[in-house]
């Protein structure tokens, strides 16, 4: 796509003025990275806080008394579990289990909010239509008109609470509340994506570069700065968290990829079950794991995984993390090589580098709130 076909959020403006590298990520124009560098960012976000602009993503609100009932054909979690207010991480999966997005599912009192990759928005929506049919239900694409911006890092807190009208301790992991932010209506929610304590803004897409603004001014005592994709990838993989179109796809399935834990083969019928109960039972040949280097190198996606010389999966994503100093890395291996501290090797440049497969989070001392 070229920069005239690109989409922008309702912060492009901003981002530009405060120098950001622009790049193509998911049909929009998108911050890679400030002046202050990926690792300043990222080490940012570990010691105080940084500031991303997320409005790529797409939401979808559904109401109407079949809403739940359509939210469980096409997801793999038990939504009928989540409470008025909270939070539930899914997945959408065809009829061959294998995963055609990740989502966080929202439950206010009277509709739901389903907030899917931007990749995936205009498929998604096509595919949680079809499955429709006969269904009283209402569907309506907020994506454009909505912003979302994330606030992570243990200092976040401190930040945003001058600006709320709520008590942030009482928005729970996963929980989210319907307040101002510098008064703006916004929907402040808890899930996170980097390992630190944070906050998700969702406001009128209109009102956006004011609240950006805000925070930034907010949160410059406390060492508050504007973050990229680049320092998002680096903090999510630090932490384990699968990102769609690299570590899940619809080649693997939830249980290949390491999402067994959200998929409730009891919960009902919905799309998928069959090949994913059957898969189960059969048990799987392969599994998203992590991996950590036990000598110097880089692993990246597409490299191949060795044990004993010979292939045996494939990286997903890797970086050399900033805050551990060493080559971590997720990827697809046979299942026989999956286990925790199996010995395998990455193959960076015709050599085979030794790693330790291991559970993750890598980076443990993060400030999250469970």
């Amino acid at each position: 796509m070229t920069d005239s076909t690109l989409r922008h959020t309702p912060l492009h403006d901003a981002h530009v003025a405060l120098g950001a590298k622009m790049v193509p990520f998911a049909g929009f124009s998108m911050p890679v990275q400030y002046p202050t560098g990926i690792t300043a960012e990222h080490n940012a976000v570990r010691e105080a806080a940084g500031l991303f602009d997320v409005s790529h993503m797409g939401e979808f609100e559904l109401r109407g008394p079949d809403a739940l009932a359509l939210i469980q054909r096409v997801t793999v979690n038990d939504a009928s579990k989540i409470e008025v207010g909270q939070a539930q991480y899914s997945a959408m999966t065809n009829e061959r289990g294998t995963i055609l997005d990740d989502l966080i599912i929202y439950r206010r009192a009277d509709r739901w909010l389903l907030v899917v990759n931007a990749s995936n928005r205009e498929k998604d929506w096509a595919w949680i239509e079809s499955r429709a049919g006969g269904m009283d239900v209402e569907m309506v694409d907020l994506s454009d008109d909505t912003a979302l911006l994330a606030l992570q890092g243990p200092r976040s807190r401190e930040i945003l609470q001058g600006l709320v009208d709520l008590d942030l301790d009482e928005v729970g992991y996963y929980r989210f509340a319907e307040g101002h932010v510098d008064g703006v209506p916004a929907m402040i929610s808890a899930t996170g994506y980097t390992g630190e304590d944070g906050f998700e803004l969702y406001l009128p897409a209109a009102f956006a570069p004011d609240v950006w603004a805000a925070l930034l001014k907010a949160g410059e005592p406390f060492g508050l700065i504007p973050a990229g994709l680049g320092a998002r990838d680096s903090l999510r993989l630090e932490v384990g968290y699968a990102l769609y179109g690299n570590d899940l796809d619809d080649e693997h399935t939830t249980l290949e990829s390491a999402l067994g834990w959200i998929t409730k083969l009891d919960q009902g019928d919905f799309v998928g079950r069959e090949a994913l109960a059957a898969q189960k039972e059969a048990g799987v040949q392969r599994r998203l794991v992590g991996m950590r280097l036990t000598e110097r190198g880089f692993p990246r996606p597409g490299y191949r995984v060795l044990a004993g010389g010979e292939p045996v999966g494939v990286v997903t994503s890797g970086t050399m993390s900033p805050s551990l100093g060493v080559g971590i890395a997720m990827g697809f291996v046979a299942v026989a090589h999956a286990k925790a501290g199996s010995e395998v090797e990455i193959e960076i440049r015709g050599k085979g580098v030794p790693a330790v497969v291991q559970r993750p989070p890598f980076y443990t001392e993060g400030s999250i709130r469970r």
